[in-house]
């Protein structure tokens, strides 16, 4: 039985078991199995190793992209500058990371780029975020992190210094955090949306609900809006193609 996974915490809702229970479903693999970890603490991650001898890979989502660096053997050339990784690899008791956000919200978010649309509000600073941070720093789209942090890394604001100038020409705003996901669905991440106009793009990473609040409210203002679902359906073939040695 070749078995794969998820880790994080909490999984209440997980994406990836559905997504690909379904595929082995459609695809006829009787012989593949899809685990859940809720990982309390990422140092459990070596246990399940042990208890899964059958284990192929996992995937990795919040909150452990970024802690789950130092487990790795090996890493790739963007795992290492983003020190972040999605997606794990399994191979003679090896570990090996990938970050596959990176090609999921690439292809999704050019489907609905303008030619206007060449400067970024990244909400958000983990690992989700500096997934898309690598994929704007490779289509040459200048970018700001926006975090609640009090101790502010470089090229990043807090939420309280977005003033209505930066949204002149920040026409894109990504929301990589988990503000708005079911349940909360009321939710939005705090930004003044009357600065927003039909000249904006929101992209949500947020897939649950398809329609957050943070969309929503851009949608009113006119703005072009996507939700993180293709993002995710992309990442996930992308995990199985390296898990099975098909990329």
């Amino acid at each position: 039985m070749r078995e794969y996974g998820l880790i994080g915490f909490p999984l209440t809702h997980s994406f990836s078991k559905l997504y690909f229970e379904e595929k082995f479903s459609r695809e006829g693999l009787t012989d593949c199995t899809f685990h859940n970890f809720p990982l309390k603490n990422i140092e459990d991650v070596k246990q399940v190793i042990v208890d899964h001898p059958g284990l192929q890979g996992f995937a990795v989502t919040i909150p452990y992209k970024k802690k789950i660096i130092r487990f790795l053997d090996e890493g790739t050339d963007a795992v290492k500058q983003m020190v972040a990784c999605n997606c794990v690899k399994i191979e003679n008791g090896k570990l090996k990371g990938f970050n596959t956000d990176v090609i999921g919200f690439e292809r999704s978010f050019l489907k609905l780029k303008q030619p206007h649309h060449r400067k970024a509000l990244i909400l958000g600073t983990g690992g989700a975020a500096d997934a898309v941070a690598y994929v704007f720093r490779k289509l040459e789209i200048d970018y700001l992190f926006v975090s609640r942090s009090k101790e502010l890394r470089p090229f990043t604001i807090s939420y309280k210094a977005l003033a209505e100038s930066l949204f002149y020409d920040h026409t894109i705003i990504v929301n990589c955090t988990p503000v708005g996901t079911y349940p909360n669905n009321d939710e939005y991440p705090l930004i003044p949306y009357q600065y927003i106009t039909p000249e904006h793009y929101l992209y949500d990473l947020v897939y649950n609900p398809a329609n957050t609040g943070f969309l929503k409210k851009g949608a009113e203002q006119g703005a072009t809006v996507c939700n993180g679902y293709e993002m995710l359906c992309l990442q996930a073939e992308e995990n199985w193609k390296i898990w099975n040695d098909l990329a």
